[in-house]
């Protein structure tokens, strides 16, 4: 038996013993964590559990369409006094993704851990975690099957959105054989992938649009044409009237420019809080950068949050990805 499907059999055995759970995602969640942590509580509605599903922050409305998405309490608005014997986290490539939310673990918490982030540091007492995996959906997926749980449209939904999300409307190099093998059978529980990939993919609101149109005005090149930047202000959000996740996708613009190596958005989600996101094409594993500035991800889509100005996260980002490229940001 290989050390993952042992991993497997331990989570599975973890939502089986426990009664009354944690779940969480990351902050600022995407489609796969979303996706996953409410794939969680489908399984432990099957197994007669009990569950609270948190974030800290607010869960972007374009994936309302997901089951149990009004189960999600957002912390900063709906603050918990309960605490939790066992803890499960998905998607969080390290301890500090989780947000502000250890207040809510009894002394001695079980944390079940289940990430596909190379990052990860193995923060939980249990971890699932491969990095091979496209998703987090992917190894919820395995799980899912180890626990004996019931595929049906619902819990097919949020797996597939998962996945869908993740590997870019299964367009990016992270789109195996086994990933399209799992899409196809939850294809058979009656998921209807135009719809999801219509409000995932396609579908973006005005304000987005709004908040594009300036951040375009930014738009630079740099480290000989292979570095291109954008910018996005908290007054750019009051302008257009727009929140956070109305500057969602904006890197893969930068990224998508013709010559361009990496792609990078700086996104003030508050006065002194600088919100960077990365996206590469081959030259250099982004993961790497992030993990300097305190965040992670994967080789060719990380992320992290610096403190300060726009121009001083620029700064700190070009110290380290000038080394990676061999190229001066002037050059």
């Amino acid at each position: 038996m290989n050390r993952n499907q042992a991993t497997v059999e331990e989570a599975a055995r973890f939502l089986r013993e426990h009664n009354r759970f944690l779940v969480l995602s990351h902050i600022s969640p995407d489609g796969d964590a979303t996706g996953s942590a409410l794939g969680v509580v489908l399984m432990l509605e099957q197994l007669g559990k009990e569950y609270v599903v948190v974030n800290e922050g607010e869960t972007p409305l374009k994936f309302n369409f997901l089951p149990r998405f009004d189960r999600l309490r957002d912390l900063r608005k709906q603050p918990l006094a309960e605490t939790f014997e066992a803890v499960i986290a998905v998607d969080c490539a390290d301890e500090s993704r989780m947000g502000d939310v250890r207040s809510l673990f009894a002394s001695g918490a079980a944390l079940l851990n289940i990430d596909h982030h190379p990052t990860n540091d193995d923060f939980g007492s249990v971890n699932l975690v491969r990095p091979e995996a496209a998703a987090t959906a992917e190894i919820l997926f395995d799980v899912a099957e180890q626990a004996g749980i019931a595929f049906n449209e619902e819990l097919a939904l949020c797996i597939y959105t998962g996945l869908l999300t993740d590997t870019g409307g299964f367009r990016y190099s992270n789109t195996t054989p086994r990933v399209m093998e799992i899409a196809a059978r939850l294809l058979s529980y009656g998921v209807k992938p135009g719809e999801v990939a219509e409000r995932c993919l396609e579908e973006i609101t005005f304000a987005h649009v709004k908040v594009l149109r300036r951040a375009l005005q930014t738009l630079e090149l740099s480290h000989g044409s292979l570095v291109a930047s954008i910018a996005v202000s908290v007054g750019d959000f009051s302008e257009a009237n727009a929140q956070r996740e109305d500057a969602g996708g904006l890197v893969n613009y930068c990224r998508n420019i013709e010559g361009v190596e990496v792609g990078v958005s700086f996104v003030e989600a508050e006065p002194g809080v600088v919100k960077v996101s990365m996206r590469a094409r081959d030259r250099v594993d982004v993961s790497a950068i992030a993990k300097q500035l305190g965040g992670g991800g994967h080789a060719k889509a990380s992320g992290c949050t610096v403190k300060g100005t726009i121009a001083e996260a620029k700064q700190k980002v070009w110290d380290v990805l000038e080394p990676a490229l061999g190229v001066k940001h002037d050059e």
